[in-house]
């Protein structure tokens, strides 16, 4: 996994502290009114702490000395690596600390459009960003049951569109992620119900594309 990754999202290593709940970036109402500040904190105060707690019970029931010092997203990037016994977990737990972590920075009351080279190449690979949109929005919509929808890179330094279950990562897969969209309940129920397509259209308005095209940029320097 590239070294600017680990940079970016890790709260905690195993071996020198516990992993941590992240502070976020702006108010919990900041997203209003496209994502309600009831949601946010909820989403942030209870479903990714209980996520954190939950892999650091795992963690401390195993002291092996080779998880010492790694970070959250290294244990995604190589669960082959993680001890059978807490594997599931670290899988399911470690995946919601480190999808969470890396989502509230993808997030920004200032929204905007993608621009720059991440423009031309989403033009590019996808037809355009008006086409990009659909075809992710279709990813993510179209995800059965509980996940997320990613914009990822990969070994090649492709774009690529795909969605993941439950609380599962592109970085298990050897990609690297350079946009998420939760769509969890969780994510959106209180506001928007059922309506996970109206959850999808509103989120395209608080989109951090500057962080999204840093994290595309930082994708060809490793």
């Amino acid at each position: 996994m590239a070294k600017w990754l680990r940079r970016l999202t890790v709260h905690g290593r195993v071996g020198s502290m516990e992993f941590t709940l992240p502070k976020l970036p702006y108010a919990y109402d900041a997203l209003e009114p496209h994502i309600d500040a009831r949601t946010m904190e909820i989403h942030h105060t209870k479903h990714h702490q209980a996520y954190i707690d939950k892999l650091n019970t795992a963690l401390k029931e195993k002291s092996a000395a080779d998880l010492a010092g790694k970070s959250v997203e290294e244990f995604i990037s190589s669960l082959a690596a993680v001890p059978e016994d807490i594997r599931t977990a670290v899988q399911n737990n470690g995946g919601g600390h480190a999808n969470h972590s890396f989502f509230w920075q993808l997030l920004s009351p200032e929204g905007g459009e993608p621009s720059g080279d991440l423009a031309e190449s989403l033009s590019t690979v996808f037809g355009g960003v008006a086409e990009f949109k659909q075809k992710f929005a279709e990813a993510a919509g179209g995800r059965f049951g509980s996940g997320w929808a990613w914009l990822a890179v990969d070994a090649d330094k492709d774009l690529k569109i795909l969605s993941t279950a439950n609380q599962d990562s592109p970085l298990s897969l050897g990609l690297t992620p350079i946009l998420g969209l939760d769509v969890w309940e969780h994510a959106y129920y209180i506001k928007y119900n059922w309506n996970r397509a109206a959850y999808i259209e509103a989120w395209w308005n608080v989109v951090n594309w500057k962080q999204v095209a840093e994290n595309y940029a930082k994708t060809h320097l490793s």
